[in-house]
């Protein structure tokens, strides 16, 4: 497409909106990282509560994700985002003002459905909306607004847990700190549900309903009169031959009766995701560093350090998924992954008691640990963090993309789950160690699985998608 016909103001707000549903995703993912000792205290948890209460999000998730994917094909994509803003600030709200762990579990479900809603939803709304030579780039924004949106639950944490004396001190209204940071969310919350009233419904989403006039209007406002007039074509030509509106049956082959392959890619770039355990590093990674010797304070300047990195990562991956494509950096991002995993494994094995029975790293073990972790977070965030939500929101045809991605990012949800809720308890046995081998194998087998699986989508419209 002529680079000249693209009106870049209305690309880059409707990137700009859509991606604060990234940020949303990232804080509410993130925000839970500081509060874990709050949490134990007014809750009474144990090491299993802790991770029932920090895994009830992804519950959510789970189900938003795959209840988005179907609700963006029947309300729309902007439908659905405002939604999940509407989720995010109720969450946020009854969060922070929880008396049990059964109305803060409840809390933190709505707030997995909103986003579980985003994770799926914001990066096909802007694959859909922006220019195949672009695509990339503008559709990796959204993992640089996840991860400022967990770097800035990182920030907010550490201010008012140092400001207050810690996360349980008492802070305004004679509140404890943990509560304010949740109720601190409710602010972006209702900055993105005003936001997405200023951008327009999907022209492709327009087009499958039938409302062609409204899909052309919003193509012109994107690339002018000519170009609107033939992507309008396209898209119509790429829905099913009989022209149905997209549904779930569509993911099975009429002629085999079997699940598309594409799907299957899918679900297992969306599963590796998870299996490399970048989401220990997001929800735990205060309690991990305080396990291994680190004071709260510490741990919470750790996360922020991570948070840095990730975003410096992630702008890397802006500047290389449209040059060198996205399946090399995956396989750079797996071997990566796989040897840094490796060496944190290995610093955690060094682990011994200290005077106080806590475990301590000796030597140079935990400076070890500290590189290769943080090495490890850029590796993913320069690769499998951005490059994932691109694929998935670009890989599969026109007709089932709404389907495919219910089913992926459920997947992917699962996954994560699995990994978050089972970590407290793994770490204590059979260790750290053995835990961070298994993350590492992981990565090491996702190697194989790009190179035997996945097919380059870099330049391709998304109407040439095949599957």
């Amino acid at each position: 497409m002529d680079r000249i016909d693209i009106n870049k103001r209305l690309v880059a707000l409707v990137v700009a909106v859509a991606t604060i549903g990234g940020f949303m995703f990232g804080y509410d993912s993130g925000v839970i990282n500081g509060t874990q000792n709050g949490l134990e205290a007014a809750f009474a948890l144990g090491r299993l509560g802790i991770g029932v209460n920090v895994g009830a999000i992804l519950v959510g998730s789970s189900i938003g994700a795959f209840i988005a994917g179907r609700l963006s094909d029947l309300i729309g994509r902007r439908g659905t985002m405002m939604l999940a803003a509407v989720l995010f600030l109720v969450s946020a709200l009854l969060a922070g003002a929880a008396g049990s762990s059964a109305i803060f579990i409840i809390a933190r479900i709505i707030g997995g459905l909103g986003v579980g809603a985003a994770s799926v939803t914001s990066p096909v709304y802007i694959s859909e909306m922006t220019p195949a030579n672009l695509r990339g780039r503008l559709s990796s924004v959204q993992q640089v607004m996840i991860i400022s949106g967990l770097t800035g639950a990182f920030v907010a944490n550490f201010v008012l847990a140092r400001w207050a004396g810690g996360s349980t001190a008492s802070l305004w209204l004679n509140f404890p700190a943990w509560r304010w940071m949740f109720w601190l969310q409710a602010i972006p919350a209702a900055i993105y549900l005003v936001a997405l009233l200023s951008i327009p419904e999907s022209p492709r989403y327009l087009v499958a309903r039938g409302r062609k006039d409204e899909a052309h209007a919003v193509l012109t406002r994107l690339f002018g009169e000519a170009q609107a007039t033939r992507k309008v074509a396209e898209i119509n030509a790429s829905l099913a031959a009989d022209h149905h509106r997209p549904r779930l049956s569509d993911l099975v082959e009429k002629t085999t009766g079997k699940i598309r392959p594409i799907l299957w890619v899918g679900i297992g770039i969306a599963v590796f995701q998870q299996l490399v355990g970048i989401n220990v590093v997001f929800y735990y990674g205060a309690t991990l560093w305080q396990a291994v010797g680190f004071t709260e304070d510490n741990a919470l300047q750790i996360n922020i350090l991570s948070g840095a990195l990730s975003i410096g990562a992630c702008l890397a991956a802006i500047a290389l998924i449209d040059r060198i494509g996205r399946k090399p950096l995956l396989l750079i991002g797996s071997a990566g992954m796989a040897v840094t995993l490796g060496l944190v494994a290995w610093a955690f094995s060094t682990a011994v008691p200290g005077a106080d029975g806590a475990l301590a790293l000796p030597g140079h073990s935990g400076l070890i640990a500290l590189i290769s972790a943080n090495a490890y977070v850029v590796f993913f965030n320069m690769s499998w963090g951005p490059v994932m939500w691109v694929m998935l929101g670009e890989m599969f045809p026109n007709q089932i993309r709404g389907s495919a991605l219910a089913v992926a990012g459920f997947a992917q949800w699962i996954a994560n789950a699995a990994i978050s809720v089972s970590f407290p308890s793994l770490a204590e046995r059979p260790g750290l160690a053995v835990t961070y081998v298994f993350y590492a194998l992981a990565a090491a087998v996702s190697f194989f699985f790009v190179r035997a699986t996945v097919t380059e989508t870099r330049g391709r419209e998304l109407e040439d998608m095949e599957g």
